[in-house]
């Protein structure tokens, strides 16, 4: 089982330890997902998220290779700046989910989930045979800071008070720091030299405005933001229409473009999606991931592929794929026999706090 370069602080934090992609991490500390999830929301949070996948793309063709890689512009990227955006296959179906950022005008970081680190770096290796761009894995530590005192407590380290959402700088050899984050809340994610990693998770932890945050609040809180989860609310067979993504994509290439898939998803546009995204709130008890959905005459409408408790909200909530045609109907989860009524409502659950 793989390690990060903070796994000895969980221990010495008292972290419960699961296996997540491959890696032991931090389910949850001492102070439990539920006061976890709320001290990120009203304080600062810590995450190790090491686990992620780093891939530079560097050369002449960097910014012509990610356009063939990701469904945007980025030829027109502004430098320091990063872009969510995601991979697509032949069939239009969603390889992962990513973001993109732009460090120089001939090189791009990647950073990628880490269930998909074998199959993310595989297809990119395999596109980029021919292109003057190289393809180089960063091997650093990772670490998301996240809150509304965020930004106050990573100012005594670094100089981040002008930074805007989705702005990133490098502000020193070998770290990079960019205002984003899986939460829907202000911050940060900050990667670093592996060997240094440790001393600085350590610092920002030391400050008694932080937390440690494991990977079950880190689910709720994603869930709370409207935000999907790759192999749950994204898959290979599920395309950027069906998930509500199509707004990273530039309006004039979804109707085709060079990017790989841009064909199969041109014509899905034109036809219009047949299935969609949707947030909803189930009446008592949390549903899970993979409940099925169904109409007042029990007909399959969808199926939930995100669902839990949200303590921001003191309620269940949850993610779903529903038919188009149903989604306005009313909608049911089906828990082993009994239906389950569910409330659609807006996403994201909670609203957002980016730094504009």
């Amino acid at each position: 089982m793989k390690t990060t370069p903070l796994h000895s602080l969980h221990c010495d934090a008292g972290a419960k330890m699961g296996v997540f992609s491959g890696f032991d991490m931090p389910l949850f500390y001492p102070l439990g997902v539920m006061k976890e999830h709320l001290h990120t929301r009203a304080s600062a949070g810590l995450f190790d998220i090491s686990h992620m996948v780093h891939i530079a793309i560097f050369g002449e063709s960097a910014a012509t290779l990610v356009e063939k890689l990701c469904p945007y512009h980025a030829s027109q990227q502004n430098v320091g700046t990063g872009r969510y955006t995601f991979m697509l296959n032949p069939d239009g179906g969603i390889i992962d989910d990513l973001i993109v950022t732009r460090l120089a005008e001939d090189r791009f970081l990647i950073v990628a989930n880490a269930g998909c680190a074998e199959k993310d770096l595989a297809h990119i290796s395999a596109v980029s045979a021919g292109w003057k761009a190289k393809v180089v894995v960063l091997p650093r530590g990772f670490v998301a800071l996240q809150g509304p005192q965020a930004e106050a407590v990573l100012a005594s380290h670094f100089d981040v008070e002008d930074m805007a959402f989705m702005s990133a700088k490098e502000p020193q050899e070998g770290w990079l720091i960019s205002r984003s984050g899986y939460t829907g809340e202000d911050g940060f994610e900050i990667a670093m030299p592996v060997d240094e990693c440790a001393a600085f998770a350590k610092a920002l932890v030391d400050d008694e405005r932080v937390e440690w945050i494991g990977l079950g609040a880190r689910d709720s809180l994603r869930l709370e933001a409207g935000l999907p989860l790759y192999g749950q609310d994204l898959e290979m067979d599920i395309s950027p229409h069906e998930a509500g993504l199509l707004w990273a994509i530039p309006k004039d290439i979804r109707t085709g473009g060079s990017y790989i898939g841009a064909q199969p998803l041109a014509d899905a546009v034109a036809e219009g999606r047949k299935r969609m995204r949707v947030g909803l709130l189930p009446e008592g008890r949390p549903v899970r991931g993979g409940t099925s959905l169904k109409n007042e005459a029990g007909e399959t409408i969808g199926e939930v592929t995100s669902g839990g408790f949200g303590p921001s909200l003191d309620a269940p909530l949850a993610l779903a794929l529903v038919q188009v045609d149903a989604a306005d109907d009313p909608i049911f989860a089906d828990m082993r026999g009994k239906l389950i009524p569910m409330k659609r409502t807006k996403l994201p659950f909670v609203p957002h706090t980016y730094k504009r």
